[in-house]
């Protein structure tokens, strides 16, 4: 891209290449080469949709249920997510602040496009996922990262996020169980968060992807606070990653601002998308439970894995599907690193650059892929190791 190109804007100019996503398509490019490529850099269950979820996709379109629905979802499906708060979280939301979105993503586009004047800031987690800043920087505000150390297990550290609010703080963003770390906020820790009177804005889409028991379920903010945003989908959990839907529970009062927002960016999320997403909700249970008990197993071969190839690991993940190592003996420059694995052992992960300042010179690796693809990977990567420093 030409920076000097007057047709580019300064926020567009701004938004920085996803890398899980250049090494996802450079290694693409490797296997249409021939080249068999094991992939640990996405965080896309290697599941298919649950069968409840295929049933209703191929009712709705035989029965021509394709067209626009309200602008704020399906009342049934934000009456079903309302229940599913219920049920999770002995939690009681009115479906009237449940809008049905296109992914966390578009929830995301919502917010930033509803709170943030140019040079705003969005406080958010360093490491955390990759795209937040960008969602910040598209709509002119000023990404601001807050340390999570990975001395404390990567826990967040209210004390050090207050330090960072100011009179531009439009809203300070958590995401527990968390990408890239894994790790699962506590309830005591989301309570100080919320006491520093900014808006919070609760990436939920790893819940229900846990893996230390019933004390370890991640917290919900609505837990906590009625005045917060949650954003949660059914991408990674019920394995529905194309579909592309999610949703956002605002306070009562922002939802008609959201609500034209979404009139006039997305019209609607896809119907087909929403049928899906009822399906999930009232017949899904039994598939995520068992994706969940692959996960834990797929957890503990890639965790094991890597302590034994020599990449040290803070604390094993409590949460997502994702293990976050050190990789700095081999080298200091993460892209560097990820893209000799990939072109050298044959195995994609993602490089921690990719994940902000405090993760250069990291690795996350993902295990939403079969077992026999892990293990290959990690017999590659015992291989590639004595050659890396070559």
């Amino acid at each position: 891209m030409n920076p000097d190109d007057p047709r580019i804007s300064t926020s567009a100019r701004q938004v920085q290449p996803f890398l899980a996503m250049e090494i996802f398509e450079r290694s693409q490019e490797l296997e249409r080469q021939g080249i068999d490529i094991v992939h640990l850099e996405v965080g896309e269950p290697d599941f298919s949709v649950p069968a409840c979820v295929d049933r209703a996709i191929s009712k709705a379109v035989e029965g021509g249920h394709t067209h626009y629905t309200h602008s704020l979802g399906r009342y049934d499906l934000r009456e079903e997510i309302a229940s599913y708060y219920r049920r999770r979280y002995q939690v009681n939301i009115d479906p009237g602040r449940v809008l049905v979105t296109g992914g966390t993503s578009g929830a995301l586009v919502l917010l930033m496009a509803l709170l943030l004047e140019p040079g705003d800031e969005i406080l958010l987690p360093n490491p955390g996922y990759a795209c937040y800043d960008n969602f910040v920087l598209t709509f002119h505000g000023k990404p601001t990262g807050y340390e999570v150390p990975a001395s404390t297990g990567f826990r967040y550290d209210p004390e050090l996020i207050g330090k960072l609010v100011n009179k531009r703080s439009k809203g300070i963003l958590i995401n527990s169980p968390s990408n890239p770390t894994a790790a699962v906020q506590d309830h005591n820790t989301l309570e100080q968060i919320a006491a520093l009177g900014v808006p919070v804005i609760s990436d939920e889409i790893y819940h229900g992807l846990e893996y230390g028991g019933a004390e370890a379920r991640a917290v919900s903010m609505l837990e906590v606070t009625d005045d917060c945003f949650v954003v949660d989908g059914f991408s990674k959990r019920h394995a529905m990653t194309g579909l592309r839907v999610g949703w956002l529970v605002a306070p009562e009062d922002l939802v008609a601002p959201l609500q034209r927002l979404q009139q006039n960016l997305f019209v609607c999320a896809s119907s087909l998308a929403q049928t899906a997403a009822i399906a999930a909700l009232r017949e899904g249970e039994e598939a995520l439970t068992a994706m969940t008990e692959q996960y834990k197993r797929r957890r503990e071969v890639l965790y094991n894995g890597l302590l034994e190839l020599g990449f040290p690991i803070p604390c094993k993940p409590m949460g997502a599907y994702y293990i976050f190592a050190r990789a700095d003996h081999l080298d200091g420059d993460s892209l560097r690193l990820a893209k000799r694995i990939l072109e050298e052992a044959h195995v994609g992960v993602a490089p921690g650059i990719d994940f902000g300042s405090r993760a250069e010179g990291w690795l996350r690796f993902s295990f939403a892929n079969d077992l026999e693809s892990i293990n290959e990977a990690l017999q590659r990567l015992k291989k590639w190791l004595p050659r890396s420093e070559g």
